[in-house]
Parts: structure tokens; sequence; C-alpha cells
């Protein structure tokens, strides 16, 4: 049985495609969900999706040893983040090396970076007349959106597209590729 955690922030649509990407898979558990942010529609989700889900403040993921012991103790395959919008810890990384993965919504390295997510992506994509974007997942590493990169899938941007438009395109490459990179990671070898 391969063990995995999602990490989110907000509403929880990668995490949903993820969950029922897997629904029918008896080797693939999604122990948990964890979230740092209360009122995450990600919560309604999982709960929903019958998921558990684990909201952490910030002190219990910094300044402590709480969300580290937890998942040391969850014997994990892998860790993925679907719209996790804080830096992960140093210590976090070194006790699961290529084993935290990450999906941004454009070709890394442009539009990477803190405070670079969401609608703030694609504005910015349309606003340079990009004539393509797409996403990036990557393995994660101390730094936002820097780790090694497992995939990156493109669409084109007409010059027409608004934000929202851009943002859809990204947004159905997530949920094609997403969840098919993170069932080759768990199963390599």
């Amino acid at each position: 049985m391969k063990r995995i955690v999602l990490f989110a922030s907000g509403s929880g649509t990668n995490v949903e495609n993820v969950v029922q990407y897997f629904s029918e898979n008896n080797q693939v558990e999604i122990v948990a969900v964890l979230t740092n942010k209360k009122e995450a529609q990600v919560l309604d989700r999982c709960a929903r999706l019958k998921i558990s889900a684990i909201y952490f403040n910030r002190h219990a993921f910094m300044e402590s040893n709480l969300i580290s012991d937890f998942l040391n103790n969850l014997n994990l395959d892998l860790i993925v983040l679907a719209g996790f919008l804080w830096r992960i810890p140093k210590s976090l990384i070194d006790h699961f090396p290529d084993r935290i993965i990450n999906i941004h919504p454009a070709l890394l390295p442009k539009y990477g970076g803190k405070g670079m997510y969401g609608m703030k992506v694609h504005e910015a994509v349309k606003e340079n007349s990009e004539p393509e974007t797409g996403i990036t997942v990557h393995y994660v590493n101390e730094h936002y959106d820097e780790g090694a990169i497992i995939l990156q899938v493109k669409t084109f941007v007409d010059a027409a597209d608004t934000p929202e438009i851009i943002a859809q395109k990204v947004h159905k490459l997530e949920y094609e590729h997403f969840p098919q990179v993170i069932e080759k990671l768990l199963f390599k070898g």
C-alpha cells in the first residue's frame, strides 16, 4: 500500500481530483489532507469525500516539530502540495528527500517564487503577452518553486485569452497530468 498526504491552502480542486483519481486504486491510500487555513474550502471537500482533514497553524508547522512528528509516524511514500502556499521547512525536506512534490500553474522558472500563485500567475502571463503557459510539477526544496522539475506541460495562450480563460486551460492540464505524475512516482522502479 502506497501512502500519501496532501497539503492545500484553498478550495481543494486539485485535492478532490487526486482523491477521485485514486478512489478505485486499492494500492494507494490518501491518509489525510493538511491545511493552514481554518476556512479553506478544501475542508468542506474533505468532509464530503470522507477524507481526514487537519488544520494547523504557523507555530505548529514552522516553529515546532508537531507536524513533522505527525508526518513521520504515518509511514508516507509521498507528500503532495496541491495549492499549498507556505514554504516547506528545511527540516521536513531533509526528512522526506525527493518525496515532497508541488504543482505550479506556470512554466517554471517563469512566474514562480513567493507570492506567485493562482490568478496572480495567470494575470502576469496575460500582462506579458506570453504565447504559452502551462504547469510544472517539481520536487520541493527550501526555496519557492526552485526544486528539480519532474514534468512540464504547455498550452498555447491566444492574444484574446483573459486571465480566467488562461486559468481554465491550466486547470485542465493540472487535472489531467498531476494525478498521473503522482502515480508514476509512487510506483517507479
